[in-house]
Order: structure tokens, then sequence, then C-alpha cells
């Protein structure tokens, strides 16, 4: 048995989403704001603090808003009118969590309340959690005897002359003024959560990572009791876990009541909670128990003795003051011991360091926090794995305390939910955690047995590339922040990486370890850049430092990736899944009939051997159609995906050589440079490329010419060496970036701002404003 999915609608920026739940370990990745977090909340809200309902209005769609206000206007309407109150409709709107298991028939007796018919016979199950009103007629009154009473109140201060407004256009609305404003301070007397079983066979899948949620018949009726009571345990590590502070939570297992219960992080309060759940002497002792409290009544005892000594002088001169009387209790001095005493101090838990003197080692301890806040949070998140595995497992006193309990058996499915673990974490250690931490969950006999019918299920949200580096493609689950539509507000999809390759095994494998080896921030990004080569790599993002015009671009957040022409068509199917706005910035590699390196021109029956262009786009390979392809030619849009991408590779140019003005065919981003620069690179002094572009520009006599003296040149010297050298140059500003290139950043400058209006992040973005953003 395991999860196999949630679909998550209408809550915050997840209208319509379903995520995928992988077997072991699930990883949340995304740009900011791009709704992971809003993921965690709906299954911390809907799985975890369902009875403490922490759910409000701010959780609700904010597109849906309007809606909620406008339903409450018809009511208001038809009661002005005295006509029958509309039937309610809160379906569309009401926020929800679905969980899918897959459930063999010999587990039938876990789910025996949410199995649909009696003909299921193994396979998908779902069960609907639904914020709904608890009396949808009852909320519709309430509502609007709230709006009569306000009206009233209004009127009476309208007909008072000391309470008019000075404004005559001025008014005075008293609360409630909308649906919305009412259940802002009625939200939790108002609505509840209710589970409700779903149809295996009318579930469908998402369409570009957009869920289409079933919808519930009007006669469905609501599960008695718990649904997943006995089935699942769901334990938690959130973001907010600042160590010697609280969070505000607890976790699952948690006596609410109990002295300290709030989430302080200290290793010193865990190994407190990790004794009195599992190895406190005092519940159901054991032989070794019983000795241990034996030793701890000698301790006592000795003790009260030695007290009793020591305060022997005293007690007898308060005697000699006449109390106690001969009717009056004596005064006694005792002692109480409580294992648990010996970890409740600062000092409980201590870091041992080693220093050598000599040929003597001592050893010197120092307090928990003094250690690094990284330390402490790695073995906090540790331990805490250990406590709720060990919890789930009923080990030690756990074990004990449950031999009463009717539901003695193990809940077959542990769900833990990890909120960005990398917090205070260097690179190392972020991946280290993400390896370990699944296996730490199961370390366990019973678990590890070949067979076990028991499932632990890891769900990870994280900002790390680190971290995703270290996980599978089938793991991830990508965040994709979508533009707002008419009418609506920004929203979010989620993508199944591990469906974006299909059966193209080999692609998977390449992508796969040039991510990992490039360590690229691709899941993260807001646009990419795909570069040719180690020049383009080093010279393009000094343009956009540099220049003038790109200077807006600089402020975005955009990963380069240098990968060739040859494979960059390799990476299509993940950004085309991802829909992030892409430029792929490559060269013609013109090559003539016999598949040999020349210069690219017109009319030659020349071919480009790039196969980016032939297999990605623009879909061609011949040279004369690509020299006269216009820009917005090279733009590929994907509108139901609502992204597109860009080619930019070398164009034509109009330049002034030796008092003519000619075009420029160039090949590469070296002679696309010179040629672009004749000025700069004749006057150059230095030696390497800069000598013999200075050389090659003199002694040509035509555009040609030149272009063919280039192109020698270039094979014989390092064009990674070149560009570092460039940027040395005193005045960046007089080195002009190649026209191809700019054109290419300009637009994807023009494509970032409009995507940034889209997602409301501002009204809109000029050059001038950049540095304000």
């Amino acid at each position: 048995m395991h999860i196999d999915s949630v679909e998550i609608g209408n809550f915050r920026k997840l209208q319509s989403v379903q995520i995928g739940v992988s077997s072991e370990r699930t990883v949340f990745v995304g740009a900011n704001n791009s709704g992971k977090t809003s993921a965690m909340v709906a299954l911390r809200y809907f799985l975890i603090d369902r009875e403490r309902s922490k759910i409000s209005l701010n959780d609700f769609t904010l597109s849906h808003w309007p809606v909620i206000d406008k339903m409450g206007d018809t009511w208001e309407s038809a009661k002005s009118v005295d006509q029958d109150l509309p039937v309610p409709t809160w379906s569309p709107v009401l926020p929800f969590l679905d969980v899918w298991l897959t459930v063999a028939k010999s587990e039938a007796h876990f789910v025996q309340k949410i199995i649909p018919t009696l003909d299921w016979d193994g396979g998908l199950l779902g069960v609907r959690l639904l914020l709904e009103p608890k009396d949808s007629e009852q909320l519709q009154k309430d509502f609007l005897a709230a709006r009569e009473d306000a009206k009233t109140i209004e009127a009476a201060n309208a007909n008072t002359g000391d309470a008019k407004p000075k404004d005559a256009n001025q008014s005075i609305m008293l609360w409630p003024r909308s649906l919305t404003e009412f259940l802002q301070r009625r939200f939790a007397s108002q609505f509840t959560v209710r589970a409700y079983i779903l149809d295996p066979a009318k579930r469908t899948e998402p369409v570009f990572g957009l869920a289409k949620p079933q919808a519930l018949s009007e006669d469905a009726v609501p599960i008695e009791g718990e649904p997943f009571k006995g089935l699942i345990r769901i334990d938690e590590i959130s973001a907010q876990r600042g160590f010697g502070q609280t969070d505000g939570g607890r976790d699952a297992d948690e006596d609410s009541s109990a002295v300290g219960a709030s989430t302080t992080r200290k290793m010193s309060e865990q190994l407190r909670r990790y004794w009195n759940k599992h190895l406190d002497p005092f519940e159901n002792p054991d032989a070794k128990d019983i000795k241990a409290l034996k030793a701890i009544e000698h301790a006592q005892k000795a003790f009260d003795d030695r007290l009793r000594e020591g305060f022997a002088t005293a007690l007898s001169e308060v005697e000699g003051l006449g109390y106690p009387g001969v009717t009056d209790p004596r005064l006694k001095i005792s002692t109480r011991l409580k294992p648990v005493d010996g970890l409740n101090h600062e000092a409980a838990v201590q870091y041992l360091i080693q220093m050598v003197d000599g040929e003597n080692a001592v050893d010197l301890n120092l307090p928990e926090d003094s250690n690094g806040l990284g330390y402490q949070n790695l073995i906090s998140m540790v331990f805490r794995l250990m406590s709720f595995r060990d919890a789930w497992m009923r080990v030690g006193k756990v074990a004990s305390k449950t031999v009463a309990d009717p539901e003695i058996l193990i809940p077959p499915l542990h769900l833990v939910l990890i909120e960005e673990p990398e917090a205070h974490l260097h690179t190392q250690v972020q991946q280290v955690f993400i390896r370990q931490a699944y296996k730490i969950l199961r370390k366990h006999s019973e678990l590890e047995k070949s067979g076990s019918t028991l499932t632990t299920q890891m769900i990870v949200s994280t900002h790390s590339s680190h971290i995703a580096h270290e996980c599978d493609f089938d793991s991830l689950r990508y965040y994709r922040r979508l533009p707002a539509s008419e009418k609506g507000v920004p929203n979010s999809c989620v993508v199944n990486l591990g469906s974006v390759f299909g059966v193209d095994l080999e692609t998977k494998r390449f992508v796969t370890r040039y991510i990992k080896v490039t360590h690229c921030d691709l899941f993260f990004a807001d646009a990419a850049v795909l570069v040719e080569g180690p020049a383009e790599r080093i010279l393009v993002p000094f343009f956009v430092r540099n220049h003038p015009g790109l200077k807006e671009l600089h402020e975005c957040y955009v990963t380069w990736l240098e990968i060739g022409g040859s494979h960059a068509h390799r990476l299509s199917s993940l950004i085309e899944h991802l829909g992030l706005t892409t430029l792929i910035i490559t060269d013609l590699d013109a090559m003539d009939g016999t598949n040999k390196s020349v210069s690219p021109a017109r009319g030659a029956k020349q071919k480009s051997r790039n196969a980016t262009m032939s297999k990605w786009w623009p879909g061609n390979n011949d040279m004369d159609a690509l020299l006269d392809l216009k820009p917005q030619n090279k733009v590929k849009e994907y509108k139901d995906q609502q992204f597109a991408i860009r080619v930019a590779y070398q164009c034509p140019i109009q330049i002034d050589f030796k008092k003519q003005k000619v075009e420029a065919i160039t090949n590469t981003l070296e002679d696309a440079l010179v040629m672009q620069n004749l000025v700069f690179f004749s006057k150059a002094g230095g030696k390497g490329f800069f000598s013999k572009f200075k050389s090659a520009i003199g002694t040509s006599t035509s555009i040609d010419d030149l272009g063919k003296k280039l192109l020698k040149e270039l094979k014989t010297g390092s064009k990674a060496e070149f560009a570092l050298d460039l940027l040395e140059v005193e005045d960046p500003t007089e080195l002009q970036p190649p026209h191809y290139i700019y054109e290419g950043l300009i637009w994807l400058t023009t494509q970032l701002r409009q995507k940034q209006q889209d997602l409301g992040v501002v009204a809109s973005v000029t050059a001038t404003e950049a540095k304000a953003i």
C-alpha cells in the first residue's frame, strides 16, 4: 500500500494540481512563490491539523473572493425583493485535498471505510477532504441577518445630525460589507473539513500540469469519523524550527497538555521527549529498569541521610522556638530523584573536543548552544526522524503503552513531511542529508525485511539545487508559476519530471548526468540561457553586467547553461515541460557539401551542422534560409503552456570596412565579436588572438578575406583564454556584444518584463526602473 498522488484544489496559488507521490521520496522544486509552501501547508492543514483547524478564508484561492462576494450580493438582492433565496453554490470555490491510495486486495481490512463499491478488487482508492460550510443554509441566514443589522444601524446613524459625515459623498459602512468580510470573522464557526469517498473510475490525468479533479455528486454523504485513522501516520519537520524558539506547532504524537510541549528543537529537549516516550523506567519496568530504579532509590536514601545530617542543627534551632509543639507535625527533609532530571538542564547535551598537549590528551566540553547552527540543525532533524520512526514502530515504552489499545495494529503507511531542510547547512551536508534521510526512516528490523508491508513515504520541499541534484528525476515535482488569466490572479501548476522523457532513456540519462555535473539551478530560475561553449559562458554574462541596455536583465534570476549546439536540443523536452522561457545562443557552424567547416556564404549550397537548429528550432539547416530568417521567426511560442523560446545565431550585419559599407556574415562568437568591434581590435594591444586579429584586420583586402583569416586563426588558440583576457578591458562599455547576442538578450528582457507583469510582481518595468525592483 502506498500514496499514489494527491490533488489540491482552490487552495492559495494551487487552483487545480495533481502531485504524484513517489514510493520513497518526493522532492518539491521550483522558483520562489511558485506554490511549494502552499502544497506543504495544504498537506499539514488537511492531514495533520484538521482538529485544530487553522484553515481560514485567506487560504481560498484569491480569484474566488469576487465569486464569493457576488454570491452574497445575489442573496441580498433576492431578499430585498422578497424572492426565494438562491441555493448557495459553494462547490466551485471550496478548498480540498484528494488523497489517492494504491491498495492490494489483501489489505482491504485497513481501508474498509473508504472502499467505494462491493466490486472493488484492489487498486486505486480516493478520499476527498473538503473544507465546506457546516450548514450552508444557516450560513446564508446568518450573513443576511448580519447585513440587515448593519444596514439598520447605518440608517439610524444617517438620520442623526451629528453622525452625518462632513463629505456628502462619504458613506459609513459597518461590518459586514461583503460575504468575504463576514467570513473573515466567523469562519471557524461556519466551516469544517469533511471526508468523501471518490470514484477511481473517474480519475483523470493532468494536462500541462493542471489537474482535472472529479466533481462530487449532489447526494454524496461524508464519511463518519477519521478516514485515515489506523491507516496513515503523519509526521512533519516544518521550516520554522528556530533553535531555542517555538514554531507554533507540535509533533503529531506530542501530548499537547505536557509541560514544554512547544516545538523547540534543541537537542536536550528532544532527548527528554525521547526518554519520556521510549525509555522512562517508571513506565512498565523490565529487569533493566528495576535495576536502575533500585540504584535511584539507594542514591535517594543516601542523599536524604546527608540532608537530615546537614539540616539537623538548623531544625533544632527552629524547635528551640517552641515549634513544633506536641500536637504539631514535625519537619522532615526528603528528596525525589527522577531520571529525566539529569537531562533537564542547559548542559544536558555537550560537545566533546579533544585537545592534545604534548603526549597528553585533554577532553574539553562545550554546551549545546556553542555549536554551529548548521550542525545543530542536522543533528536535530536526524534525531527527529529517528523519533518519528520509533514512535511509528512503537519502540520501547511506546509499545507497552499501546497494549491496551484496541487499535493495536501499526498503521501500514508512514508519511513524513520535511520543509526546507537546507537551512544553515553547507552544500555537502545538504546532499548527505537527502541521501540518508529515507534510510534513517527505514532503519528498523521490521522495515528492513524483504517483503515488508509497512511503507514509508517522504515529501521534501526545497530551494536548494544541491538537494535537487541528489534526487532522481522520477522523484522531482516542479512547481511552475502561471500568469494571471483574464479577471484572475497568478496561480501555479505542478509538473511530474519523471514523465518528461517518456521511453527515451538515453536522453534521460544524458540530461540527468549533465545537470548533476554542471550543478545548474534550472529548477529555480526565472529563465535560462543555453550557450555554445566556455567563451560564451564567460562573455555573455559579462555583456549583461556591463552593457547599459542590458542592466534590467542583470536584475533577473537567469541560469546560464554551457551546452553545445550538438546537444542543446536534448534539453528540449525538459525545457518544454518546465515551461521555462529560454534563449539558445548557438553557432551557425557552416559546412560545405563535403561536411568541411567553411565560412558561411550566401548561395553556396551550405548547410549548418548545428543539430539544435535542425532538430529543435527553427527546424531547418539550410544556410540561405537561416541567414534570411526574420527575428520574429526565431521565436517558438508554446501557447498552451504560455511561454516561448528563441534561438540566436550569427546573422548578417552591415559594417564599415576599409571605408565601405559591407555585409559581414560570421560563423562563431569570436569572429562575430571582431566584426562588431573592428575599431577596438584594430587598436588593441596584447598577445595571442589580440595580435592575430589586429594583423588580420590590417592585412585583409575584403570582408570575405577577413572572415577566412579569422576562421584560420581561431583554430590555433584557446577561445576560453581569449574570453578571459577580454574581462580585463579597462572600459567594458567599449566592447559591444555581437548583434545576434544583443538581439536575443533584449528579447529575453522583454519576456521577463512581461512575465513579471503577468505574475503581478510589478505593474510594468522599464530600463530606468530596473534598479528599483
